[in-house]
């Protein structure tokens, strides 16, 4: 969008820098715009669990719906809460792919398949910005995994660029996003935000891209070379590495004056088009479309004897086990994180009201939860007159002194992070000091495991004796490594049962930008007690809802996961009861591709990922038959670690991470490589079933392909159906080129109609630079995953057509 601006680089400078953490400047006749952190909701800027928010479902489960009108719905959600909090636009959706199990933030991601994520990307973008509110995609490009992000280096061949990691960037732009966020980590030897190639020749020039392109925050590292590569903002502000010292470079003769006219324009195009953008109807009943989103992600992939839905008549006494029924995993441990609403019902809760009266349903936890950092119940050490009966105490000194606290407030969290200033400070420029005590209460007597970590020096006293003291200043190239890492030290400490304890955790900090306060509590375990109890409820129940999966820290930003297993003592359980109950359900509530060789020990399974606030209700309503699992993997489950085409994300002693399997990532790989998955891409299935027939394809005078057949429900239920589209090319590699998800009556025939553009039958070629269609036959083949494809059809291409 053109906007005139002064020809004076100083004035228009400030464009180009954010004002404060999360707001750009503003100009006369240019307003500033406040950004927010995404995707699963509006992340608070404080990183404050006070501020509630709206919490849907992570994009794993949205990329599971293959459904772009139900993520549209969902980004509209987050369009009005965005609206709702007076923020202007939110830095989602995440476009990276799952190129291996272990990446560290895969939660967030639409899956492995890049068509996947740019078609499900674009939808919620276009709900997103149906409500007013732009879109800021990220992170381009190749953050796909966590290790070293800051610093580490994708190697990745020019047709893997194109095909693979750029298309659902490409896809987003063409969805009209206002901005893309240029992420950490650099690309063949370039940070992504001094990389010219990227920002300016491909974004900017090929895509013809108009929005603005913003630096990920702090991310921002050199002035003239981010200037020259064409990185239009940076953040957080102000004059970190843009602004006054963009138009200083300028006035050096370092830089253009049209380059800085080209930033900050793009910049305040940027805010005329969010302000251009229409208003849209609210979503009328977020609960509802929560809920229809959650079960529309989750993954059925097996149910022998058809132990779903469950049968009243049959199941007269229903034993839930595992750590997750209560205390289930709702979204990974990222600064996106949202406060989640008070009143959330678990799915323990959920289960049980729904199917109470029906039948006795029992609960064990079976083992424990295995957190990084556990969580910490305490009541605050003062009365401070808010009303608060949970949480910390939370006192601030400026100095390290034992003066007064310059303010306190209760907060009920066991982890605390400050970017925009302390309370009772208002900044981070002075050293200081935070405590933050609560009155503890063991259930059991016995050794208990106390943790602390934090941005300096930390103490950690029980009823006032020191018990632990450690840590030290943080170098400032080290800080944010530490918050994102959450690293934790601990100390042993013996509690008398149900005899209040006073803790205290102390942290000294010095000037930074931010700092970080966190802390938890293990109690005595009881593995023994526990398995016992979960092996007399199983072996007394008809059926064994067996309820395992990961904690909200197991997913973190800065770390990729160790492994793909669950918990050691989760698969331990799930051995045992199947030695005492053969009906067992297994219900994973896991947001990447994960190791499943235990799979023949259960009836069935089903996954579940990161399903948002509505968990509960959805996972009930599924259990119940009112709702069908509409979810097919948007990734592929291997037999055994070595079979992913990518898995080990650790850069090399040069700080490479080489992407050898170029552009056959995930299903493409494997089906190169020859390998059978243990569950394809795509597929899943819910309570019905499905045939498809007479398929028809027509070619169009632009070069796409018009696909159509008709899909029919042959099972005693209505249910989704997915049809894929894969095109093979003379290699016979499958690619995922289309999909449909449509509702199908018991008994009822559909038409489905696909339509197939020119750029499907085309791949880039590195030597002539560009996409080039080889002269040949290709396949376009429907099914219902990418190995189940009964229907074959046959398009001859001419060069370059």
């Amino acid at each position: 969008m053109s906007v005139d601006l002064p020809d004076d680089p100083f004035a228009i400078a400030p464009l180009t820098s954010g004002r404060d953490m999360w707001s750009t400047a503003e100009l006369p006749g240019i307003r500033s715009i406040k950004m927010a952190d995404g995707p699963m909701g509006i992340a608070s800027g404080r990183v404050d669990e006070r501020d509630v928010a709206v919490l849907t479902p992570c994009g794993t489960a949205l990329g599971a719906s293959f459904d772009p009108d139900l993520v549209a719905r969902v980004g509209a959600i987050v369009g009005g809460e965005a609206r709702r909090l007076g923020v202007d636009a939110v830095l989602a959706p995440n476009l990276n792919l799952q190129r291996s199990p272990l990446c560290g933030r895969a939660f967030e991601l639409f899956g492995e398949d890049p068509y996947l994520a740019g078609a499900l990307g674009a939808a919620w973008i276009g709900g997103l910005q149906s409500q007013g509110v732009g879109s800021v995609a990220k992170h381009l490009v190749c953050n796909d995994s966590e290790t070293d992000r800051d610093s580490m280096n994708a190697v990745v061949d020019d047709r893997a660029l194109r095909e693979v990691y750029l298309l659902p960037f490409e896809m987003a732009a063409t969805a009209g996003c206002v901005g893309i966020l240029a992420a950490y980590n650099r690309l063949n030897g370039h940070y992504c935000v001094e990389h010219r190639q990227l920002l300016t020749e491909i974004v900017k020039g090929d895509w013809r891209y108009p929005g603005f392109i913003v630096s990920d925050w702090f991310g921002g590292r050199d002035t003239v070379r981010s200037a020259l590569a064409g990185l239009d903002l940076d953040m957080p502000g102000p004059d970190r590495v843009l602004g006054t010292k963009f138009a200083a470079a300028v006035t050096a003769g370092t830089v253009s004056a049209d380059r800085l006219a080209d930033a900050a324009g793009r910049v305040a195009g940027g805010v005329r088009a969010i302000d251009g953008l229409p208003v849209g109807t609210a979503v009328a009943d977020p609960d509802a479309v929560l809920t229809e989103a959650a079960a529309a992600g989750f993954v059925l992939l097996k149910n022998e004897g058809g132990l779903l839905p469950l049968a009243p008549a049959a199941v007269r006494r229903l034993a839930i086990i595992g750590p997750n029924a209560a205390s289930p995993c709702l979204q990974g441990g990222t600064f996106a994180k949202i406060a989640v609403r008070p009143d959330f019902v678990t799915p323990l809760q959920a289960i049980r009201e729904r199917f109470g009266d029906a039948m006795q349903v029992v609960y064990e936890q079976g083992v424990a939860p295995e957190y990084r950092l556990p969580p910490l119940s305490v009541t605050p050490a003062r009365d401070l007159g808010d009303g608060a009966s949970r949480g910390m105490t939370v006192e601030f000194f400026v100095g390290d002194g034992d003066g007064e606290p310059v303010f306190a407030e209760t907060r009920d969290t066991n982890s605390l992070t400050w970017f925009v200033g302390l309370p009772g400070t208002d900044h981070l420029k002075q050293a200081g000091r935070i405590r933050a005590s609560g009155w503890y209460v063991p259930e059991r007597g016995g050794a208990h495991r106390v943790h602390i970590g934090g941005t300096g020096t930390l103490r950690l006293m029980v009823d006032g004796r020191e018990v632990f003291s450690g840590g030290g200043p943080v170098a400032p190239s080290d800080l944010m490594g530490t918050l994102k890492g959450g690293d934790s030290q601990s100390v042993e400490v013996d509690l008398a049962a149900a005899t209040p304890v006073l803790l205290s955790f102390e942290l000294a900090y010095t000037p930074a930008r931010a700092q970080g306060l966190w802390y938890g509590m293990a109690g005595p375990d009881l593995p023994a007690e526990m398995l016992e109890r979960a092996l007399a409820a199983a072996a007394a129940a008809d059926v064994v809802l067996l309820m395992v999966g990961e904690t909200a820290d197991a997913g973190v930003e800065s770390k990729d996961r160790p492994g793909t297993s669950l918990p050691a003592a989760q698969v331990d359980l799930l051995h045992r009861l199947q030695g005492v109950n053969p009906n067992i359900v297994a219900i994973c509530n896991v947001a990447h591709a994960f190791d499943l060789s235990w799979q023949d020990k259960v009836k069935g399974l089903m996954i579940t990922w990161y399903p948002g606030e509505q968990y509960g209700p959805a996972l009930a309503q599924v259990l119940a038959g009112d709702r069908e699992p509409g979810g097919r993997l948007p990734l592929s489950i291997a037999r055994q670690d070595g079979d992913y085409p990518a898995f080990s994300l650790k850069p090399d002693m040069s700080g490479d991470v080489p992407y050898r399997e170029g552009h056959l990532i995930g299903y493409k790989g494997m089906q190169a490589a020859g390998t059978a998955p243990l569950h394809a891409f795509g597929a899943g299935f819910g309570y019905t079933r499905f045939a498809v027939s007479d398929p028809c394809l027509t070619e169009a005078a632009d070069g796409a392909a018009v696909v159509s057949a008709r899909v029919r429900n042959i099972g005693p239920r209505p249910g989704k159906a997915v049809l894929q589209a894969y095109v093979a090319g003379p290699d016979g590699i499958r690619h995922l080129r289309g999909f449909v998800s449509i509702a199908v009556p018991a008994g009822e025939e559909v038409p489905v109609r696909l339509t197939l553009p020119s750029r499907a039958f085309a791949h880039w070629d590195t030597s002539a630079g560009g996409w080039r269609t080889a002269p040949a036959r290709h396949e376009v083949l429907l099914g219902w995953s990418s190995l189940d494809l009964p229907l074959r059809l046959i398009v001859e291409r001419a060069a370059g057509r």
